[in-house]
């Protein structure tokens, strides 16, 4: 759907933060709709998505510098441009866009306006509604920069992706098996497990009860070349020991605890980065793979508390939404 824009009004509602503690501080504020500086659009929110480092910021982790609160969470969504800058000529008002702008100036996307650059924001790919578009701004690009950008996966080579069962670990399946490459897929509990097979992947196994290294035995007896790794621990160690002797493991800044130097082994941290020709090539896969998005929980945005209380329970498969309209 496109949300229509008659107007934009002077407050909206908004879940935001007056100080750090857990769920329950997400309380439902009316703030003044950002104003949109000359490079910047202006989105009226659809949907937004809930990712674990909103919860890290909601509980004390600050990025850089101190915050003013209240503070509006939330760093990815989509909806309908409402309205744009004087100096922006690619997005339209009326347009559907998605968008991830992390730590965003102008406050975050739990609200129903937000204005971010024009550059970290993007048409939604046609395949995609709102809703699914919504949870993968973050999640797809770090995904897609993970096989490609920090791995350079290619058709053939053998990866381990654990913790698949995510937000990002999902579409990062699907991304890899689109590039050719044979994949095995940790995930915990079976039911994860059944959902990273209906997505491709080669492999999927428990790899919080089951022997990671037995299966890479007889998936890749010489060692897999890669590893995607969403989260840490002694799984992921499990994991290093699978590699082959110069092979890569690559991994999202802030995954915790990070995995440790080996000889003969490249370990690489990254970040999922925005920008125009990065969500070019995120829309060009999506469409390719006809990505599928599965949505764990989708709350009203009162119910912003709820979202965080899901995510702080664990074992969400896939990502968690709010629904702003």
């Amino acid at each position: 759907m496109t949300i229509k824009i008659s107007k934009v009004p002077k407050t909206m509602r908004a879940a935001a933060i007056d100080h750090f503690g857990g769920p329950e501080v997400l309380t439902l504020h009316s703030l003044p709709v950002p104003v949109p500086d000359p490079d910047e659009v202006l989105i009226a929110l659809h949907t937004a998505g809930v990712g674990g480092w909103d919860a890290d910021m909601r509980g004390g982790w600050w990025p850089e510098g101190r915050p003013h609160f209240p503070v509006v969470l939330g760093t990815d969504g989509s909806g309908t441009i409402a309205a744009v800058g004087s100096r922006v000529r690619r997005l339209q008002v009326g347009e559907k866009a998605y968008a991830y702008s992390f730590n965003n100036p102008k406050g975050g996307f739990y609200a129903e306006y937000v204005a971010v650059p024009a550059t970290n924001a993007a048409p939604v790919p046609e395949s995609l509604d709102l809703k699914h578009a919504g949870a993968i701004p973050t999640t797809g690009l770090t995904a897609l920069q993970g096989v490609d950008d920090a791995l350079r996966i290619r058709a053939g080579d053998s990866l381990i992706i654990h913790g698949a069962s995510g937000g990002v670990g999902t579409l990062a399946v699907q991304f890899a098996k689109a590039r050719g490459a044979r994949v095995l897929a940790t995930a915990c509990g079976a039911d994860a497990v059944a959902l990273l097979r209906r997505l491709g992947a080669d492999v999927a196994i428990d790899g919080c009860g089951g022997d990671i290294l037995a299966a890479v035995r007889d998936f890749a007896p010489g060692g897999v070349d890669a590893v995607l790794a969403f989260v840490g621990g002694k799984e992921l160690t499990q994991c290093l020991h699978a590699v082959r002797a110069d092979g890569k493991v690559a991994y999202p800044n802030g995954v915790e605890p990070k995995p440790r130097k080996r000889r003969g082994i490249e370990i690489i941290a990254y970040d999922g980065v925005p920008g125009v020709a990065e969500f070019k090539r995120l829309g060009r896969a999506v469409e390719k793979v006809g990505l599928k998005v599965p949505i764990a929980a989708a709350y009203k945005l009162e119910e912003a508390r709820k979202a965080h209380a899901r995510l702080a329970a664990g074992h969400v498969l896939g990502k968690i939404v709010l629904r702003i309209r």
